[in-house]
């Protein structure tokens, strides 16, 4: 599959794929203080190898997977990761966010301009499952757009080295438009490729 480089720029953020010279800071962000928003991340890299093969692998550009940087005078800091990836039945949205970082607004702006690129890409629906304790992230999701599917399962998460319950939420995207409505004033992007 061509290898295709993606970036998305919104209010705050750039969003880019990771690249080999990155492999440092996303090694020390993964065991360092960030805190994976999202527990049940599938294929959460921890070891050397494994951050970098993700750095290294060619990806599939229907399932892009960027590193969220916040733009700042003193130059650009990870803020964290957002991606798609292919779960059993349905793509899913993933994300983790650093812990200095929680709690400023940063992963809805992503998961809002990650909903975009998933329409632009001709997804027609996106899910996403977070742990049943994790209001925080609910919210970030019901604000980005998503609807809460009622649904608990049952999800291993390599965090935690056992099974969880999580909910699962769901973005459907109409062709041409998204379908979903932001409940807080969503920010502007532009994409480049």
């Amino acid at each position: 599959m061509e290898r295709q480089t993606m970036f998305i720029r919104t209010e705050r953020l750039f969003l880019r794929p990771g690249w080999p010279e990155d492999f440092e800071e996303i090694f020390e962000a993964l065991n360092g203080d960030a805190v994976p928003r999202t527990l049940t991340v599938p294929g959460l890299p921890r070891s050397l190898g494994d951050v970098r093969r993700l750095l290294e692998e060619t990806r599939n550009p229907r399932l892009p997977q960027f590193m969220i940087y916040l733009r700042a005078p003193g130059g650009a800091q990870l803020v964290g990761h957002i991606g798609l990836v292919e779960g059993e039945h349905e793509i899913e949205l993933v994300y983790w966010i650093k812990a200095r970082f929680c709690g400023r607004g940063f992963a809805g702006e992503a998961v809002r301009a990650m909903l975009e690129q998933a329409r632009s890409l001709g997804h027609a629906r996106i899910a996403a499952y977070e742990p049943i304790e994790s209001d925080g992230d609910a919210r970030v999701l019901l604000a980005a757009g998503f609807e809460d599917g009622y649904r608990v399962e049952e999800r291993f998460s390599a965090q935690n080295a056992c099974v969880i319950p999580v909910r699962r939420f769901e973005a459907t995207l109409a062709r041409g438009r998204a379908s979903f409505v932001a409940h807080e004033q969503p920010h502007a992007h532009s994409l480049s490729a």
